[in-house]
């Protein structure tokens, strides 16, 4: 489990607030239903976030986190993965991730972000999409490189790069990828990852903070304060860079 119910989402280096949030119930590809979560900004936006949460699924952080992304002027949606496999919709601490984690399937997923994408653009009139993922997360955002290449970026905090060899060769969207010195998967093995996208032609930023643990970025960790200021900086960084005009 990537966050505990303890978690925060770090709070953005920009002011701004969320105009309106809240639980909405998506439409896959494949008529499945998906439990999502918005947040509007105050401000005209042309930007959206889709939030691809961790191996728990759609909690209380990515909810959060939704509207952090509203605080900074984009339009956000966070979005579930178990809908098909869990009979409930409740995804605290206690929720038996891994058995659903088992039974997922990636091309289920890129349809789910697409019904994501889709419904910032219908509804809330977004021309610039990105998503963003943590953890198991961070390495679904990065297959979305692949799973739907109108993507202007692809963000991954923590990910890890034998989630994504298959599709490899199919990415196409801009990455950025942040990763933790101190996290289970060596810093080396992303780097050299990084590196064989590249050499497909995909345009790839990485950023390394040396010291810092897996799931860093959170507020409640004091010591981390400053990699999760400097994240957020590169995130918001990399969405104005790469917006259409």
């Amino acid at each position: 489990m990537c966050y505990s119910d303890d978690a925060r989402p770090p709070l953005p280096p920009v002011s701004g607030a969320a105009q309106d949030a809240g639980d909405l119930v998506l439409t896959s590809g494949d008529g499945s239903l998906v439990d999502a979560f918005f947040a509007t900004p105050d401000r005209p936006s042309s930007a959206g976030m889709v939030v691809m949460p961790d191996v728990r699924g759609l909690h209380a952080f990515y909810k959060e986190l939704a509207v952090r992304f509203a605080d900074a002027g984009m339009h956000a949606i966070a979005f579930d993965y178990f809908g098909r496999t869990a009979a409930t919709h409740d995804r605290g601490e206690d929720f038996p991730f891994a058995e659903h984690v088992e039974k997922l399937q990636f091309p289920t997923v890129a349809e789910d972000a697409k019904a994501a994408t889709t419904w910032l653009r219908e509804h809330a009139g977004v021309t610039s999409v990105f998503c963003v993922g943590f953890c198991m997360g961070g390495a679904m955002a990065w297959r979305q490189s692949a799973a739907d290449p109108s993507m202007n970026g692809c963000i991954g905090f923590y990910g890890v790069p034998s989630r994504v060899a298959d599709v490899q060769a199919q990415m196409r969207a801009p990455i950025l990828i942040l990763a933790a010195g101190q996290d289970f998967t060596p810093v080396q093995e992303v780097e050299r990852w990084a590196g064989e996208v590249r050499s497909n032609g995909v345009d790839v930023e990485m950023h390394v903070y040396p010291d810092a643990p897996h799931s860093f970025f959170d507020r409640s960790f004091d010591q981390h304060a400053g990699a999760c200021a400097d994240a957020w900086e590169r995130v918001l960084d990399f969405v104005a860079r790469r917006s259409s005009a």
